[in-house]
């Protein structure tokens, strides 16, 4: 891309092939997913940072090492590999007391430097994580992109614990049915909203246990109904709708806990402030997750265990329909694109 603006400014052309530099990896792309925030907000010019252009996007791809720069020694040409979307600063406070997904500085491969919309994408070699056996490039690219941050928000910033229930916004999209199986997992009661009947049947097929159209339902009704009148205990949210950030918020049970990354939605909502304090409610926000995290998601997948919900695959020269498709909500599931 040359310019910010409407996919169509996307275009396929021929470019130098990268050469990794001192603790680099050069990557074979096999696969790279679609992401509303990390590409089509990047694309439009409205994201927070705005990368120097041109610009290649792509924040996760997967692929094969082609080549490796002077130092590099935990990874070998030949080797299947997902890349990490996010680099740890590693000088901040967080960093250093191994609180990485905390970092104050992180930088994005497809916002900071260029990404996977390509042939070949080079890459700091410490975001390079080996993909199991069996495992393959689509399933790798979106497991180590969205399952540690489900981990972090459901985990770790919530505490989710076994028995207590949990409302999942956006829950067929990609961080929202990872952090259902991740739920699923814990042994919670897993309640997933999504826009449409189809979308959540999806979530229903992919193991939560009630689900809840926003578009059409009374989303605050039907969760304190579901539960009995209790209320979810936890709510991932990463829409920040302001049409649907209420009935989020009002699911909320006593001293519930709202767990957020992610802003499509516009990202302003109103807030009431007389519930936060009379429920004890707590609002945390925390993006991103660790490569500890990105590892174990990797090893699950590969088991069986988890899975990432692959909507279409497309040739990487059509990456601006791809964009159009995400945009409309077209396809249940990731949408890939393969060089």
């Amino acid at each position: 891309m040359h310019e910010f603006g409407p996919p169509e400014i996307l275009r396929c052309e021929d470019v130098d092939t990268p050469k990794p530099g001192p603790g680099e990896v050069l990557v074979k792309v096999g696969a790279v997913s679609v992401n509303r925030t990390l590409d089509l907000i990047v694309r439009a010019g409205e994201y927070v940072t705005r990368p120097k252009l041109p610009h290649v996007l792509g924040v996760d791809p997967a692929g094969t090492v082609a080549d490796v720069g002077e130092g590099v020694v935990n990874v070998r040409v030949g080797q299947r590999v997902a890349l990490l979307g996010t680099a740890r600063c590693g000088k901040c406070e967080a960093c250093l007391s191994g609180r990485e997904a905390s970092c104050k500085e992180p930088q994005h491969l497809g916002v900071s430097r260029w990404g996977g919309y390509a042939e070949y994408v080079g890459a700091p070699a410490h975001m390079a994580l080996s993909i199991p056996d069996g495992l393959g490039f689509a399933q790798a690219s979106v497991v180590s992109r969205h399952f540690p941050t489900a981990y972090n928000l459901v985990e770790y910033k919530a505490r989710l614990q076994p028995g207590e229930w949990i409302l999942v916004m956006g829950a067929a999209g990609a961080l929202g049915s990872a952090a259902v199986q991740i739920a699923k997992h814990i042994g919670a009661h897993v309640i997933a909203a999504a826009g449409s009947d189809e979308r959540v049947h999806s979530c229903v097929v992919n193991g939560a246990d009630f689900g809840v159209n926003y578009r059409k339902q009374d989303l605050a009704a039907e969760v304190m109904r579901i539960t009995d009148g209790h209320g979810a205990d936890v709510v991932v949210e990463n829409i920040a709708d302001p049409t649907l950030w209420p009935g989020a918020f009002n699911s909320l049970a006593f001293e519930g806990r709202l767990v957020t990354a992610g802003a499509h939605g516009g990202g302003t909502v109103s807030l009431d402030v007389k519930r936060l304090y009379l429920k004890r409610l707590t609002i945390i926000g925390s993006p991103g997750g660790t490569p500890r995290d990105a590892v174990r998601a990797l090893e699950l997948a590969a088991q069986g265990k988890v899975k990432a919900v692959i909507g279409t695959t497309m040739p990487l020269c059509e990456a601006a329909e791809a964009h159009r498709i995400v945009q409309r909500n077209a396809v249940i599931g990731k949408v890939m694109l393969e060089p």
